[in-house]
């Protein structure tokens, strides 16, 4: 089990950025596809006041909705998995 997931849509700009800003600091991560994925769709609904927005990171606990570079990486950091 990965400690970042990410829950996307592949045709989400952001997402795929964000997928690849974490592949370019080396951190391994779950992909969750929501328009396959019912619970994941349902993760990022709940923890977004009922929107879909991608993407939504689960990061050892702490969830961010549509990161910036920076604010990624500060948590990251935080939990010492960059």
């Amino acid at each position: 089990m990965q400690v970042v997931k990410v829950y996307g849509r592949e045709t989400c700009e952001d997402t795929r950025h964000t997928v690849a800003y974490l592949e370019s600091l080396n951190v391994k991560y779950e992909y969750i596809e929501i328009d396959e994925d019912i619970e994941g769709q349902e993760f990022v609904r709940r923890h977004n006041a009922g929107k879909d927005q991608t993407p939504t990171l689960d990061v050892a606990g702490e969830i961010l909705s549509e990161p910036s570079d920076t604010e990624l990486e500060s948590v990251l950091r935080d939990k010492q998995l960059a």
